[in-house]
């Protein structure tokens, strides 16, 4: 089989941290070459000698990083011959996660989106907490109204890792959704959601379009990317216009 990740890595300096452990760092490495199609299923991944002198760092950095990518089933480890990037069943457990444009256009109808707000902010405590990092981490915060044929149908209020989506602010959301932007650059490892009937604060009523005293179905879910939390979202639905559904 052909090696297609030959003169690829040749010469690449080695990512930089920002404290990031290097084991991670190199799992990040290999999980990104992954997403973006550079590394294919049946690929074999360089060697632990060329990504030790790649990212200066010890062989049984290396290893542990490779242990814990076939442990994920990301990669497979053929005795004498090496690592290879190992066909991709781990996403079959998961929840589909399908953006709400996608769910609009099946059904044939037309979706739009208006962009409420765009922050950059350092994470209070609470937030912090959610992404299992120190307070005063970098975080991007968009609001959304998604509409299906000119009603509104969702709000989105979602809270990203800087680090994960750096070009997050300066994407288009009235043609690529928060969701679509996040599954290109953060390769997907694992999500967790709960549902809930609640009435609406005022101003997400407002902002929906709702009669006073019409519930809401609310959807928090916070996914995983690369080791660590990338998304933490909540989105609102009327619950006269909407009905949430999932598969396996």
């Amino acid at each position: 089989m052909t090696n297609r990740t030959t003169g690829k890595t040749k010469g690449r300096a080695a990512p930089r941290g920002g404290g990031v452990p290097s084991f991670q760092r190199i799992k990040n490495h290999i999980l990104q070459r992954i997403h973006a199609g550079e590394w294919k299923e049946g690929d074999q991944i360089p060697t632990e000698a060329a990504l030790g002198r790649q990212f200066g760092v010890a062989r049984m950095t290396v290893n542990r990083a490779l242990r814990e990518l076939a442990g994920e089933q990301i990669v497979s480890r053929i005795q004498g011959l090496g690592t290879f990037v190992a066909q991709q069943k781990y996403q079959s457990t998961l929840v589909a996660i399908r953006s709400i444009a996608d769910e609009v256009r099946a059904r044939g109808d037309s979706h739009a989106c208006v962009v409420k707000l765009l922050e950059n902010v350092k994470a209070p405590a609470a937030l912090a907490q959610k992404f299992e990092a120190h307070r005063g981490f970098r975080l991007f915060h968009s609001v959304l109204v998604h509409y299906e044929n000119g009603e509104q149908i969702q709000l989105e209020d979602r809270w990203v890792n800087a680090a994960l989506a750096p070009d997050y602010l300066s994407q288009d959301f009235a043609h690529s959704t928060p969701n679509e932007y996040l599954m290109r650059v953060a390769p997907l490892q694992g999500v967790s959601y709960r549902i809930e009937a609640r009435l609406p604060p005022a101003d997400i009523r407002k902002r929906l379009g709702m009669p006073a005293g019409e519930p809401c179905l609310v959807l928090y879910r916070t996914t995983r990317s690369m080791g660590t939390v990338a998304s933490v979202a909540t989105m609102w639905h009327p619950a006269s216009r909407y009905q949430l559904t999932g598969s396996f």
